[in-house]
């Protein structure tokens, strides 16, 4: 019997590893380009958890959570629906040496996209666990339908980043657990449209900035993690990760600064969670993650595309900050079968006004979630679980800085919905 239940769930975790990582172009409710969340109870959960050990994606939170939530397999599919547009005001100047854009509003194409994620997680003993979770980060998913650049068209750029977590957890009191993830990850990334900065001589590398296709990056990181219990029903969590280094695109050395660099940045979080009575609990989270280290990301637009090309190691980027997030859930068992959960998340801009024009490619201005959901026991150590996200719309504003001063005005717009519906077996 044993043998079976091996296989059987050995078949879900291949089948599900196969759905991951062809699901290659999807994009995600975001933090910048990280998600909101990762596992349903902390999507329902606006995004906290980090203190709060409940599914085997906790890895993507938390490693040390996986110690706590025992053998299970966890299988979810979501929805995505990001809804973008920029708005230009004021007509083009005309002068000589600028780079005016077309007044109108223009919305990005293609909207909606499939993500499924999953995790696994077996308990080696009582003390400790190994686990293997699959996740992504996306987001910088654009697709206009016009030459917003005076180059060809769709214009925009297509992002998709692959988390696979080999995870070992282990218990260091009965109540207190350590763990640790190594991150292997593949990222995948197009640009369209970009042919006016290469001809304006902005870039190193005129041949491999633009509309080469789909280029793949490789890398390596890790996850550390602590969960506990300080106080009575009182849990603290702490994680970090590493910054993941990513091997370069090279179809994209003349437009991302290093020839191509994008690594992924050193993120943290620190939570609590509480148990008010045996049926309700509270969590809340504080995430700070560093876009500021990586040069492509945060790079400013002006002065560096007049002083260094785009793909030089001081090459324009996309003038990215440090982001920190907020974020607050509460969960309530109403029966033995059936569990709700709500929550909400707050994030600091990253975007700046002064940086709005090659954000048009990659529009993260998301600041505020919202989110609701649930689980259903089902028999035989099965249920089935849904969370509802909604971002608010949110704007950025700034001149067109390739223009005369005070010419054209660039508007940055965004919201998002997402709905996840999974499945839990406990084996």
């Amino acid at each position: 019997m044993q043998k079976k239940l091996s296989g059987s769930l050995l078949c879900c975790f291949i089948a599900a590893l196969v759905m991951v990582v062809s699901s290659a172009g999807s994009s995600y409710a975001t933090n910048g380009y990280f998600s909101s969340g990762y596992g349903i109870e902390s999507q329902a959960m606006g995004g906290a958890g980090v203190a709060l050990p409940q599914s085997a994606m906790d890895a993507a939170l938390n490693p040390a959570s996986m110690v706590f939530v025992g053998k299970r397999f966890d299988l979810g599919l979501s929805l995505f629906n990001p809804n973008r547009e920029y708005t230009v005001t004021g007509n083009p100047s005309g002068l000589p040496g600028t780079f005016p854009l077309a007044p109108g509003t223009v919305k990005s194409d293609t909207q909606l996209f499939l993500i499924p994620s999953f995790g696994a997680n077996w308990m080696i003993n009582d003390q400790s666990s190994f686990g293997i979770s699959a996740f992504g980060n996306g987001g910088m998913n654009t697709n206009y339908p016009t030459a917003t650049f005076h180059g060809s068209s769709p214009t925009g750029v297509d992002l998709m980043q692959l988390f696979i977590t080999p995870t070992y957890a282990i218990k260091i009191a009965p109540k207190h657990a350590i763990g640790i993830s190594a991150i292997l990850a593949y990222q995948r990334f197009e640009a369209q449209g970009l042919e006016a900065f290469a001809a304006s001589g902005f870039s190193s590398d005129p041949a491999n900035m633009t509309n080469n296709g789909h280029d793949n990056s490789y890398g390596i990181g890790a996850r550390i993690g602590y969960v506990g219990e300080i106080l009575p029903n009182l849990n603290l969590g702490a994680s970090i990760q590493s910054k993941t280094y990513m091997t370069k695109l090279d179809k994209y050395a003349g437009l991302f600064a290093e020839q191509g660099s994008f690594d992924i940045p050193v993120n943290w979080s620190v939570g609590l969670a509480y148990k008010a009575t045996p049926q309700l609990t509270f969590a809340f989270d504080i995430q700070e993650i560093y876009y500021g280290d990586i040069k492509s990301i945060n790079n400013n637009l002006l002065p560096n595309i007049m002083t260094n090309q785009l793909g030089n190691d001081n090459g324009a980027g996309f003038g990215w900050k440090d982001m920190t997030i907020y974020k607050a859930g509460v969960q309530w068992q109403s029966s033995k079968e059936m569990t709700w959960r709500a929550g909400y998340s707050y994030a600091t801009q990253v975007i700046p006004e002064s940086e709005v024009l090659f954000n048009i490619l990659a529009p993260g201005v998301i600041q505020q979630h919202v989110t609701f959901g649930g689980t259903r026991e089902l028999s035989n150590n099965n249920s089935v679980s849904f969370a509802l996200i909604h971002a608010f719309s949110s704007k950025v504003s700034g001149p067109n800085p390739l223009e005369a001063p005070g010419q054209q005005n660039i508007e940055l717009k965004m919201n998002q919905w997402e709905a996840t519906v999974g499945y839990t077996w406990k084996f």
